[in-house]
């Protein structure tokens, strides 16, 4: 029989697939490693022509732990001697023992292994290339681990004292703006006195006393302008003390003109000091109104009580006993004997002791409509706090984001 002898008319094709599993690789060398190995104990045609197999009728060991070896079930065909008749015959005992036999057959079906893999389990995976899959334990298996139970107390207490924690710097800035409000009115205060129409109110208003050494309404306003120009210009001691009168005398002593030159220094002093306190509380109020809801209004309200308080204390002194208050004054600001002058000198009769007693009243109203007013617009009321309606709450639905009887965070 050679390759040109034509095929018999009722030669039937052969069943390839023993296994009825059509998943499965046709040849052996397309199978994994682990199930190739048990098919090489049995080779189609390699039996010698009239044989018989020496393993004929012994079952083969398994490739690996759990997936039991395959036999091939092929029949030897065409194993004639040269110059035989005989055309697809099949010798005898020239095939393994049950190689004709499809009951007999260990057939592997993909879900087989599947079920051998999931019985080794991922617990002992083996190498690539030996007929299994290497499996690599997930990357958040770590997460699904819980810590100790104080570990979780413990961080739980950390973001509980975290979110309970308010931060320090609004209240830093709600402090520094209620003791910057006290200063800034006073110092807004006293500019609001020292100036020329103030002077006039006072010349000017009934029962003011007039001088005894002949200066007029008109004398008194015009020289006292100047002293008061001089205390919040730049100009320098000359400004007063080359000022004459009418006799052409000069205005002002010596000693007048050094302590306005003293006096003229706290002013600015003070002056300076109340602008920088202005600017740090625009700064303080420009962040407590982007950092923390109502922050300027318990700032302010805090000032407010602290002017209240300190303007009614030195009002109390000033009451019991005006010259011992003012005498402590002028030592505080300035060097004994340097202060006081004659009755007939320009100073005393521009500025007499009511025009003190006037300028300090005027001082401290001021102040204190200031601080009753601000106390008055940021009082703590039931809307500025954020406390709902009864009525809002009962139905349900909280008003200004809160609910009844509670106090939003401001």
């Amino acid at each position: 029989m050679t390759e040109k002898t034509p095929t018999p008319p009722n030669r039937q094709d052969p069943h390839l697939d023993p296994a009825g599993d059509t998943d499965e690789p046709a040849f052996d060398w397309m199978k994994p490693a682990a199930a190739a190995t048990g098919a090489g104990a049995t080779a189609r045609g390699a039996a010698p022509a009239g044989g018989t197999s020496p393993d004929a009728g012994k079952d083969q060991p398994a490739a690996s732990a759990g997936t039991p070896a395959r036999q091939t079930g092929s029949t030897q065909t065409g194993s004639t001697q040269p110059g035989s008749t005989q055309t697809g015959s099949t010798q005898p005992g020239s095939s393994q023992a049950g190689s004709t036999q499809t009951g007999s057959t260990q057939a592997e079906s993909r879900a087989d292994r599947k079920a051998a893999e999931a019985a080794v389990g991922p617990s002992t995976p083996e190498p690539q290339g030996r007929g299994t899959h290497f499996r690599e334990p997930l990357p958040t298996s770590a997460l699904q681990v819980r810590p100790p139970q104080d570990e979780v107390e413990r961080r739980n207490a950390e973001r509980e004292l975290a979110a309970n924690t308010k931060p320090v710097l609004p209240r830093v800035m709600q402090v520094l703006l209620a003791a910057f409000y006290p200063v800034i009115l006073l110092v807004l205060a006293v500019r609001a006195v020292t100036s020329p129409l103030f002077l006039w109110v006072e010349y000017n208003r009934p029962g003011f006393p007039g001088d005894g050494y002949g200066f007029s309404t008109d004398d008194r306003m015009t020289y006292g302008s100047y002293a008061v120009d001089y205390l919040s210009n730049w100009s320098g001691p000359r400004y007063l003390g080359e000022l004459v009168n009418r006799s052409g005398d000069a205005l002002f002593q010596d000693g007048e003109v050094s302590h306005m030159a003293d006096v003229k220094l706290v002013i600015l002093s003070a002056f300076a000091g109340g602008a920088l306190l202005i600017l740090l509380g625009i700064i303080a109020i420009i962040y407590l109104r982007r950092r923390s809801t109502g922050g300027v209004r318990r700032g302010l309200f805090a000032g407010s009580i602290v002017t209240l308080v300190i303007i009614l204390g030195l009002g109390t002194l000033a009451a019991l006993g005006w010259q011992q208050f003012f005498t402590e004054f002028h030592r505080i600001f300035f060097a004994s004997g340097t202060w006081t002058f004659a009755l007939d000198d320009t100073l005393i009769r521009l500025f007499p002791g009511q025009f003190w007693v006037d300028a300090g009243i005027a001082i401290a109203a001021l102040v204190l409509i200031a601080a009753v007013v601000t106390l008055v617009l940021t009082w703590p009321t039931r809307k500025r706090r954020g406390v709902a309606k009864e009525g809002a709450a009962k139905e349900g639905t909280p008003e200004e984001g809160t609910a009844k009887g509670s106090t939003a965070v401001v």
